[in-house]
């Protein structure tokens, strides 16, 4: 028979076919027809690979039936698609290594092992440790416009290491072309144009830094008179006010005469909630005050009667500091001695970081007024947990529009969280609502206990300033949470006597005055509580052609 290549191929004798096959059957016989598959790319010989750190174990199924032969057997890795060389007596094998194993477990020995395992093992168990939540407290700074608020969050800011130096440099250097060189460390909290201009907050800055025991908000309120609306949103917010004043001559004067924001500011933060005032003396290294202990007293002199008067307690509500936002001093450290010799401490910050935890409504039903809202692949509903828990894929309620949403993200202070807290600064990612349909002022709630709504309330109400006298079918704006909505006087039911109690029938009512009212709100439903229930939601402002005229508590929701 001729091939392709005109060769012939057949055989000379058919007869010798009987020894080719002998000769050829005699080798097939040797081949393991059990041998791995072909893979390409790998070895399937080649042994597996097996960390140097980590002690090699052998497989338990083929421990459990050892071959008695005295041949070298290969055994398919299925893990690794390849094959490797057992040993034949695997009894030995193991009686070694369980030998080994009891030595390097009572052997103090770092050699690589077993010991050595076990102590990685302990490190990376360490590491794993949940990390220790710590308390959260939140701070507003109040005060007159251009008292230094956003300047000291700014250095502060600095000082905790939640902005670094080159950030502040580049500010500096901004600040320079528009020779604004002291207002570089107000921008770490005024972050928007209009702001840096003109040197004034408009939007409550928010920024957080932390100390040994504790997690801080600063809530960096507005100054202006303008924009005291905004300031009251914050105010809702807060635990502690911080009260910077400005002690260069003239400044201070300006904020606490009748009409400027020192007293103002004073008044709604307690009015919104808050027990503790720190007061911090700014400015104390102006050319004018020069760290003068008299300044420093004088300040302090005409502030504490005022304060008194809002409610605050000089023993326990109130503490003074003397300080400068421009240059940290007594922010975080105490200076030197020849820089302030008449007051050596505690700083500022030492001081925070002292104060006991605040007590929340833990077992309370789940309520958090909502401040702000904006789209960002969803709806984004930020706001401050009131009461309650929350958790990550749970239904709540959305009042007053009876919204039933579903949490599909949590953020607790711009960190991806699963469940947040009472007193915790929340964003959280909702499904089943627009951004359009949501407003500042709706209250995201539990399921099964939803919180009161109404237009019509019952409430007791102190004048602060008004010129005239007030009688149904006066009109104000209402600040009551996060809520900023117009209400009628619809009628007043009586006065209360200051000093005995007394209730008296009244057709109109004056400054100084105490009584009770009722009120409508001309916008539509709102949501709110009574302030014995729940006072985060209880309590009011009222303000008029930009004063503020009252404040007040919800005593009942009519309807």
């Amino acid at each position: 028979m001729a091939s392709m290549n005109n060769q012939n191929s057949a055989p000379d004798s058919w007869d010798a076919d009987e020894q080719t096959s002998d000769s050829v059957s005699a080798p097939m016989t040797a081949l393991n027809i059990n041998a791995p598959c072909f893979v390409p790319g790998q070895n399937p010989y080649a042994a597996s690979f097996v960390p140097t750190d980590v002690p090699r174990t052998e497989d338990t199924n083929t421990t459990s039936n050892p071959e008695p032969t005295s041949q070298t057997h290969t055994v398919a890795d299925e893990d690794e698609g390849g094959g490797k060389e057992v040993a034949d007596d695997w009894g030995a094998e193991d009686e070694e290594e369980d030998n080994d194993v009891e030595e390097d477990e009572d052997s103090p020995v770092d050699d690589e092992g077993a010991g050595d395992v076990q102590k990685k093992k302990r490190t990376i168990s360490d590491s794993s440790e949940p990390k220790v939540q710590k308390a959260h407290m939140n701070i507003i700074f109040i005060g007159h416009v251009d008292a230094g608020k956003s300047t000291i969050g700014g250095q502060i800011l600095y000082l905790t290491g939640m902005v670094d130096k080159r950030t502040l440099e580049k500010y500096e250097r901004e600040a320079k072309e528009k020779n604004r060189e002291t207002w570089y460390l107000s921008w770490a909290l005024d972050t928007n144009l209009e702001e840096r201009e003109k040197g004034k907050t408009v939007e409550v800055g928010r920024a957080y830094f932390e100390t040994d025991n504790k997690h801080f908000t600063i809530l960096d309120a507005p100054g202006h008179k303008s924009f005291v609306p905004n300031m009251i949103g914050g105010a809702s917010q807060a635990d502690i006010a911080v009260l910077v004043i400005s002690a260069r001559r003239g400044e201070f004067e300006t904020g606490f005469e009748r009409g400027g924001q020192t007293r103002e500011h004073a008044m709604l933060v307690k009015t919104a909630g808050v027990k503790k005032l720190v007061v911090v003396i700014n400015k104390m290294d102006d050319p004018t005050v020069e760290w003068a202990e008299s300044r420093y007293n004088e300040c302090k002199d005409k502030l504490v009667p005022y304060l008194k008067r809002c409610g605050f307690n000089p023993k326990t509500d109130l503490i003074f500091f003397p300080v400068s936002g421009l240059t940290g001093a007594f922010l975080r450290d105490v200076p030197p001695e020849s820089v302030c010799p008449w007051y050596r401490g505690p700083s500022f910050i030492q001081y925070l970081d002292g104060l006991p935890a605040i007590s929340r409504a833990l077992d309370k039903p789940f309520r958090m007024p909502i401040v702000d809202r904006y789209k960002d692949m969803g709806t984004i509903l930020i706001g401050k947990v009131e009461s309650g828990v929350c958790q990550k894929n749970q239904s709540v309620l959305l009042m007053p529009n009876r919204l039933t949403v579903k949490i599909m993200q949590l953020w607790s202070y711009d960190e991806d969280s699963d469940e947040v807290h009472p007193g915790e600064n929340v964003k959280m990612k909702v499904s089943g609502v627009e951004e359009e349909d949501v407003s500042p002022g709706f209250v995201i709630c539990a399921l099964d206990a939803p919180c009161n709504t109404g237009r019509i309330f019952d409430a007791k109400i102190v004048i602060l300033e008004h010129k005239s006298i007030i009688c149904a079918g006066y009109s104000a704006v209402l600040h009551l949470h996060n809520v900023a909505e117009e209400v009628a006087l619809k009628s007043l039911i009586c006065l209360i006597d200051k000093k005995t109690g007394k209730k008296t029938p009244t057709r109109f009512i004056m400054q100084d005055q105490i009584g009770i009212a009722r009120f409508e709100v001309n916008g539509g439903m709102i949501c709110l509580e009574t302030f014995s229930d729940f006072p985060q939601m209880g309590r009011f402002t009222l303000r008029d052609e930009g004063r503020t005229i009252a404040i007040g508590q919800v005593l009942k929701v009519v309807g």
